[in-house]
Formats: C-alpha cells, structure tokens, sequence
C-alpha cells in the first residue's frame, strides 16, 4: 500500500520560512479557533472573501460568480493554520491568500453558510504517493451535524517536481542538468564536484478541488464541517478554501437531438463518443441542437464540432469525462495521447456554440505536443458559456486564424498548463466573467506567433494561484484590451500581467489597453534571476517594446516586491528598449521593495500614480546597467498628480538608484483608499 511521503518532505512543503530570496511572513501556528458549538446552535459569523480580500477592495473588478468564496484560516477549526508565506514550493504559498489550515486525521474545519446553498467546491491538497502517482482520501462532509456524505481525495492530478516540463516521479534527477540552476547558483553538469540536489526536486501543484451536491438546500447560518475521518490514508489533509453555491434546476431542451436516443450513456460506464457523432450530424440535418441531459458521459477522444449547437443541463448536471489515451503511433501534430475534447475541424469551424456542461479530463503530465485541451482548433463566430473544464492540459486553446468568438461565464479550474490561451491569428474575440483557479502555466494568454492576434478583449475574469507564470499575458499583437480583471497569487516565475516580447512573438502594435485590473499579493521570485518582478511585467526579450501602451485605472495591492517592472535580458539588454508606456490613475497599496523597477532601457510617463507603504525606494532605476555619467538609460516623465513622494523630483527623467537586490519588507494588509 503506498505511504505518505517522508517526514522530511513534509516539513520541506510546510515550511513557512523564508527560502531563498522570496518574502516570507511570519506563520500562525495556533488553529482558528476552539472546538464548533453543537449542531443546531449558531455557528461563528462567516467570511466571505473575493481572492482572500474583502470584496469591497475589488469591488467591480473580476468575474461575476454563483457562489460564496470562504477561507478556510477564516473558519472554525481544531486543525492548524499554516502560512502566510511566499516562498515557492510551500503548501501556504499555493494556497489562496496564502494560507490554509493542516488537518490530521480526527480533525475538521467548520464553515457557516453565509446564503443558501446545496452545492460546495472544496480545494484541498493531500500528499503525493512515495514514488508519485497520487493517493486517495476520504473527508467527511456533514452539515450542522447530520447527514454525513464522504468525498473522496486525489492527489493524482497535483504534484509536480523538477524542472519544466516536469515529473511526477519525486526521485527524479534533475531533466535539464545543463540548466543553470538558483539552488547552487550554478550549472550542475558544468560544476566539478556535482552539487548535491535535495530531492524531490522543486515540487508543486500541490491543490485539487472536488464539488459535491448536498442533496438538499440548507439555510443561511448552516454549518458545513469537513472531517478527516480516523482511518484515513492520508498523513495530512490541507483545505483551502470552500465555495458554497445554490444550483438552480437541471435545464431541459425538448426540441433537440438528445444523446441518449443515440446510445449514449449517462451512467459513464460505456464510450458515448460515436453517440455523439451521431446526434450531432442528425441535428445538423434537422438544424437542432444537440441535448446532453444530466449524467456523466464516457467520452475518450475528440468531439469535432462545425456548425453545430451543443447544451447540457448545467455544469453541475452533465459531466463528459474521459481517460488520456495513448495513440499507438504520434499523430501528424505530434500528440503522443488523446482524451475528451470539442475541436474544430481542419482548417477551422465556424458557429459552434458549447454551454452548459461540465468537461473532465484525466492529464496527469504535461506533454506539450499532447492535443489533450478541453476545447482545441480553431471555432470562428463562436460561443462557449458556462463550461466548468478541470484536469485537461489547457482548458481551450485556439489556433487561428478565427475571429469572433466570445468565451462566457465558464469556470476553468486544476489544469496542467494554461487555462484559455489565444496562439495564432485569433481576432476580435472576447473573453468575460470566466473564472480561473490553479493554471499551471498562464491564465488566460494572447499568443501572437506567426500571425498577431488583433483587437480581442480579456473583461472582467477572475484569475486566482497559477502555479507557474502569469496571470493575464498578452504577447506581441495589436489593439487588445485587458480590463476589469481580478488577478490574484501568482505563485513563481510570472506576474499578474505580463507585456512581453517573448516565444518568437510578432510585434506589439497599434494601441495595447490594460485598465481597471486589480492585483494582490502579486510580483513573485523569478527564480531564474534571483530577483523579485512586478505586479505588471514589461519583458522585452526579444525586440523592443514601442506601440503605444496604455495601464490606467489599475490597483495594485499588496505587491510582494514591485508593483511595475520593466525588464530586458542580461544578454539583450543593450539591443531592445521599452517606450512609449504611459501609467495613468494607478494605485499602489504596499510594495515589497519599490513602485517601479527598470532594468531596460526606454522611457515611460507617470499621472495620477499613488502609493503608499512602499517598502523601498520609490523608483529603482538600474537602467541596462551601462550607469553613463548621463544618468540611466531609462528615464521617468512626471505628467502631475503623482502623490505618496514615490516619484520625488531628484529621481527625473534619469538617476541611477539601482539596487539589484533590495531587502523585502512585507507590506501591511491592503485597506480601504
């Protein structure tokens, strides 16, 4: 029977101290607070949060969702609470607000139901087998007392190790010994004697989430309690946090083509691919929709879709759920596997609408040839509304050329890579009110390589703990617009939003928008560097950054080291620059070290930028670190308005203050302005 994983990992993934370079807090270790009262009593007053914040700091900005978020660390419990920490590779720092609460086996987190409800999400983490490949846990679910339902854990879609594209085998050497690595600030394969690598290497993805129906509507004021029964297998449970939601009625569609008339099987325990097929080529025919009632739906393999109209009763009704298979020779793309998915067909569908339904994958590692998304191809005027996507390699991902299509109210959570990403000549489209939680590479991504994508809009979603890059990144392309979203916890090696000039990108051109976001306890480690980056990241890799870029009515909150970083590579720095970036009615509530940081050369304008609690000096100009008796290389236009004295006079256009490395001070909690 696989064990737990060794004390000394434990201790490793918990540890809430400092590592390295990145900011740690100082860690609670006493519980919430003492034992619930009895069932029918009231229990504490609940807490709901937006991104582990009051709502009223983001009111307006993200996605506009169906159910309450509530911190486990704000609940009652005889467990403990772990964090807060920042340091990658820790337990606290993948968490939500950066804190979670560690239950042993006996133990339970209570949370009081602050509306009605009868459904929960509960994200969770529990440990990964001796040699990978995950465990199974049970956690008992009852609510003011009774009615006990067990949930059942896994771990075999979380923890990641070493270095990208990563492993799940915790005892792996290291993939790229070649690589220079922070640990030994060093290139293994290159240093006589070796150094000695602590393994496992780098884990992650620690979190999961499971949703479960209550069977009934409980009340304002009920209390949900989650129990790690006695006999459980796992060592150590953690819960993050639990979302409680009221599910309408499933929804009926009579006038469609119904998959169960083509043989499909509600109870998942046959293929219901080839049923699909078929009631979608008859209601192509008979210009229908195509009906999926509740169930769960064994489905192994892509569903091409053209023209084509596909509704299920709600995402929390009808599941298509499939197992990654594994082809016998690669496909022409390179996919080594397939699994469950709606693409478009060759050279590109048109007028597909996908609602109302659930997607399940079964992607364990990340293969990036693998064509193993939730939605893949190409889909021209076009809708995807309400889909809940979880454990596919990316929730969808585009290939263009396509224009015109919206992306709505879709809820995309534990997916190895990115959750939606737009690669290649995708146009005027739009993604809304959809809600990320645990992308293991960018949220939400324009990627313009070979053809920019041109005039789409990333308005109002919610993006909370990737595990590994950024939040919102936007490379190369012309006249998009990222507002009105919520951004928040990035755990390593990204930003909230990123601007960059990367991945053989074209060109940014046109005009480039980026306002009204909030971020919080953004401006990770770039453990590559060794420095600290920005809530929003200016990165011109690989040729220089000049359309005209707008940031303006945007909050950043609680910056773990910058709020604003612009930066070009060591070995570049002297070809690329970034101009023509104008900063306007910005917030800035806590840095780690400093407003702004430049290690580019370029120029970029100032108005109505506040600050307060800025940890550093308000403006870190290490210009591309030439330091010409002309001052740096970048330089800082005051357009007026700009209060908290981060931008004092002595600092125009162009004084060198660099400091590479400046000490971290952890900023207060964000509050009202």
């Amino acid at each position: 029977m696989p064990r737990p994983l060794t004390a000394a990992l434990l201790a490793a993934v918990l540890a809430c101290g400092l590592t390295g370079p990145a900011l740690a807090e100082s860690a609670s270790a006493g519980s919430a607070s003492a034992e619930p009262a009895s069932a029918g009593s009231a229990g504490p007053a609940p807490v709901v949060t937006r991104a582990a914040l009051d709502p009223a700091l983001v009111a307006g900005r993200g996605a506009d969702v169906a159910f309450a978020e509530q911190e486990a660390e704000n609940a009652a419990t005889n467990g403990t609470v772990i964090g807060p920490d920042r340091s990658a590779y820790t337990l606290p720092a993948e968490a939500s607000g950066r804190k979670a609460v560690r239950l042993t086996r006996g133990q339970h987190v209570e949370f009081t139901l602050p509306a009605k409800a009868n459904a929960i999400t509960v994200r969770y983490s529990i440990p990964d087998a001796p040699g990978g490949g995950g465990i199974t846990a049970p956690l008992d679910v009852t609510v003011n007392g009774g009615g006990r339902t067990t949930m059942t854990l896994t771990s075999q879609y979380a923890w990641l190790y070493n270095q990208y594209p990563f492993s799940n085998d915790p005892q792996a050497g290291l993939l790229h010994p070649d690589w220079w690595i922070t640990e030994c600030s060093c290139v293994p394969s290159a240093t006589t004697p070796a150094p000695v690598i602590a393994k496992p290497f780098r884990p992650s993805h620690f979190y999961d989430e499971q949703r479960l129906r209550l069977g009934r509507t409980y009340r304002a004021g009920d209390r949900v309690r989650l129990t790690v029964p006695a006999g459980s297998r796992a060592e150590w449970t953690v819960v993050d946090l639990l979302d409680s939601e009221l599910v309408g009625p499933p929804k009926v569609e009579l006038l469609a083509a119904n998959v169960l008339v083509f043989g499909a099987d509600p109870t998942g325990r046959r293929d219901s691919a080839g049923a699909f097929d078929k009631a979608i080529a008859f209601a192509k025919r008979g210009r229908l929709k195509v009906y999926v009632p509740p169930g769960t739906y064994q489905v192994n393999r892509h569903i091409i879709v053209d023209d084509v109209t596909i509704t299920g009763a709600g995402n929390w009704y009808t599941t298509i759920k499939g197992r990654e298979v594994a082809l016998a020779t690669p496909a022409p793309d390179g996919s080594t596997h397939t699994g469950v998915g709606f693409y478009g067909k060759q050279g590109g569908s048109s007028d597909v609408h996908l609602s109302g339904f659930a997607i399940e994958g079964d992607v364990r590692e990340r293969i990036d040839t693998d064509q193993v998304n939730g939605v893949g191809g190409a889909m021209s005027d076009s809708t995807i509304d309400g889909l809940h996507i979880r454990h596919t390699k990316v929730g969808m991902w585009f290939d263009g050329p396509m224009t015109n299509t919206r992306l709505t109210n879709n809820v995309i959570v534990d997916q190895i890579a990115d959750a939606i990403n737009f690669h290649t000549g995708v146009t005027n489209s739009v993604v809304s009110n959809t809600f990320v939680r645990n992308s293991g590479d960018d949220a939400l991504a324009m990627w313009s390589e070979k053809i920019p994508n041109k005039g789409n809009t990333f308005d109002h979603n919610t993006v909370q703990t990737p595990v590994l890059a950024n939040g919102i990144a936007i490379y190369g392309g012309g006249d998009n617009t990222v507002s009105g979203n919520l951004i928040a916890d990035p755990i390593r090696e990204g930003s909230a939003l990123q601007v960059g000039s990367r991945f053989a990108a074209e060109p940014f051109t046109g005009r480039l928008n980026i306002t009204g976001n909030t971020t919080v306890r953004s401006g990770t480690y770039e453990l590559n560097w060794n420095i600290g980056l920005g809530a929003i990241w200016f990165y011109a890799l690989e040729r220089d950054i000049s359309a005209d870029i707008r940031v303006s009515g945007n909050d950043f909150l609680d910056n773990t080291y910058n709020a604003i970083m612009l930066v070009s590579e060591w070995s570049v720095k002297d070809l690329y620059a970034i101009d023509n970036v104008h900063f306007k009615d910005i917030r800035v509530d806590g840095t780690g070290t400093s407003v702004v940081s430049a290690r580019v050369k370029g120029s970029a304008t100032f108005e109505n930028v506040d600050a307060r609690n800025v940890g550093a000096v308000g403006v870190n100009n290490c210009g591309s670190f030439g330091f010409p008796a002309t001052g740096s290389e970048f330089s800082l236009t005051d357009r007026g308005g700009n209060d908290g004295a981060w931008l004092a006079p002595w600092l125009l256009p162009n004084t060198i203050t660099c400091d590479d490395r400046p000490p971290v001070v952890a900023p207060p909690a964000p509050s009202p302005w």
